[in-house]
This record gives C-alpha cells, sequence and structure tokens, in this order.
C-alpha cells in the first residue's frame, strides 16, 4: 500500500537547509513499517541525507561546492537564467533528485546525526515541490 502527496516547500535561500520536520509534519501517522521516498522536481535543487546536528557542517558543504563547481566559467553555454544557473544544474546532479529512509515504529529510522535536506543551489530558487511516496 502507497499514500503520496506533494509538498510545496517555501523559497529558501542559496544554501542546505534541514527540512526532515517539514516533511514529517505533513504526513500524519507513518505506517508502523515501511519506507519514505521523497522527490524533488527541479533540476537546479537536490536532497541529501546528512549531519543535522552542527550548522558549521552546513556551511563547509556550501562553501565546498562552490569551489568544486564555480560560476561564470568560460566554458559554460547554458547562461542565459544566469551565472549560478549552470552551476546549479551540475551541483544537483551530484546531490540527487531523491532521498530514501526506512520506516520502523511510526518514524523515520535515521541515524542520531541524520537529517533530510533541501541544498538549494540557486540565488533565488523560489519555492521547491516535492513528490513524497510512503509504502507501506
Amino acid at each position: 500500500m502507497a499514500d503520496q502527496i506533494e509538498i510545496t516547500l517555501p523559497p529558501y535561500p542559496r544554501g542546505f537547509h534541514l527540512i526532515t520536520n517539514e516533511i514529517v509534519s505533513q504526513l500524519g501517522l507513518l505506517p508502523a513499517t515501511g519506507i519514505l521516498h521523497a522527490f524533488i522536481k527541479h533540476t537546479s535543487a537536490g536532497l541529501a541525507i546528512n549531519e543535522n546536528a552542527d550548522p558549521s557542517v552546513l556551511q563547509d558543504f556550501n562553501s565546498s561546492f562552490d569551489r568544486l563547481i564555480k560560476e561564470d566559467e568560460p566554458w559554460y553555454t547554458h547562461t542565459m537564467e544566469g551565472s549560478d544557473d549552470m552551476p546549479a544544474h551540475i551541483k544537483s546532479v551530484l546531490t540527487g533528485s531523491s532521498v530514501t529512509v526506512p520506516i520502523t515504529d511510526h518514524r523515520l529510522n535515521l541515524g542520531t546525526w541524520q537529517g533530510i535536506y533541501l541544498c538549494e543551489f540557486r540565488n533565488r530558487g523560489g519555492s521547491r515541490k516535492l513528490v513524497v511516496t510512503v509504502t507501506s
């Protein structure tokens, strides 16, 4: 059995943002066991699971991604939507567009220090839509 909802996240600034609670708060009671799959319907943002305790990790992610994939590179040909657009597409390929989390005892079975992140790679990406499927 599967349930599916679409969640619209508010606009976030460029960076990595913990959204675990935003997702869970819109789901209601989770099954005793199952799988949660979250998919982002955008090509310039991504989803990831990582450290949920120390905010410096998020700053380091952002700094590292910006150093790995720079803006205004002379070889970019997709440039009409701004200098942050093509780098955002490349970064989203690296993070991926979905995450899958087991459900145990009606809760997401994340590790102690894990959370689900929106990886916003545009300066003004706007609201983002997620499709969340819960399978029991």
